[in-house]
């Protein structure tokens, strides 16, 4: 017999039996349910939030199996978004956990963060268009938004926080003209650091024309790590919670944590070097 007190009595001494309660009755938001968006959604779940919306409208392959929580033989040809509903139900039965199999868009996004208390981005990265239309709608209704980069081995975080600095002046996608600097500028945003980029073995692999990129399981691990920490400090309204143009990288590999800082996000002086190195070595590949 499931009982929610038990179940999630190691959180205690973590979070109060209150806070515990508090996390039970919020509701999350996690727009992809694959690589990062399987972690989120299962370290969440465990935490005991217990109210979702999920979102995708891919199916799990074998290319998945190397990161993403819920591929498995048995879940081949299945929707991603199916399968993390039931391991979240799996965790906790009473979950309440409403799916969007078809992805987000404009005509759906207001049901999607209806009842939101935060947004947990795990959208694939060249999925720009639904990115800046969850982005803009959070921006729009006051939710907190959460994106955490898996980046070689490592992560990097990013949040924007209600009342201070919002998506596109950090990210500045409308100073790009095309498609692929606006990839450009996401990536950049994302890892201004760019601690994974010394290990990455064959930069080939990294190919923004075919929107195909390299990952490990272990980043995914990191960036629900994190993600979820965030989660629980914003939604307890416990603890400093670093915001754009504020962010953190870590790599596990190079054993480094740094504190980035941009003011101007992607038009700091260090950001448009950054875009200039990056788009040679991007159209070079």
């Amino acid at each position: 017999m499931f009982d929610y007190e038990s179940a999630f009595s190691r959180n205690i001494g973590w979070v109060t039996e209150s806070e515990q309660q508090t996390l039970r009755h919020k509701r999350v938001a996690i727009a992809g349910s694959g690589g990062v968006g399987g972690e989120h959604a299962v370290t969440l779940a465990r935490l005991g939030i217990q109210n979702f919306n999920l979102s995708d409208f891919d199916e799990f392959e074998v290319h998945n199996f190397n990161r993403q929580a819920g591929a498995f033989m048995s879940t081949l040809d299945r929707p991603k978004v199916e399968v993390m509903a039931e391991v979240c139900k799996d965790i906790n039965p009473d979950a309440d956990v409403k799916v969007f199999p078809e992805g987000i868009f404009e005509h759906n996004v207001d049901e999607f963060l209806e009842g939101v208390d935060i947004y947990v981005d795990s959208l694939d990265f060249f999925a720009l268009e639904a990115r800046k239309t969850v982005l803009s709608k959070c921006y729009e209704k006051n939710i907190p938004v959460v994106i955490a980069a898996p980046l070689g081995m490592g992560t990097s975080v990013v949040c924007f926080m209600p009342g201070k600095m919002n998506y596109e002046e950090y990210f500045r996608f409308n100073d790009r003209k095309t498609e692929e600097e606006q990839y450009i500028n996401f990536l950049i945003g994302l890892s201004p650091a760019m601690l994974q980029r010394s290990y990455l073995v064959d930069p080939s692999r990294a190919d923004f024309q075919a929107k195909k990129g390299p990952s490990t399981p272990m980043s995914v691990k990191f960036c629900a790590g994190i993600a979820g920490t965030y989660a629980l400090k914003i939604l307890l309204n416990r603890g400093p919670v670093l915001a754009a143009p504020w962010g953190l990288h870590f790599d596990g590999y190079r054993d480094k944590f740094v504190k980035t800082w941009r003011p101007f996000g992607n038009r700091h002086p260090w950001q448009r070097l950054m875009f200039a190195i990056a788009k040679r070595v991007v159209l070079k590949n």
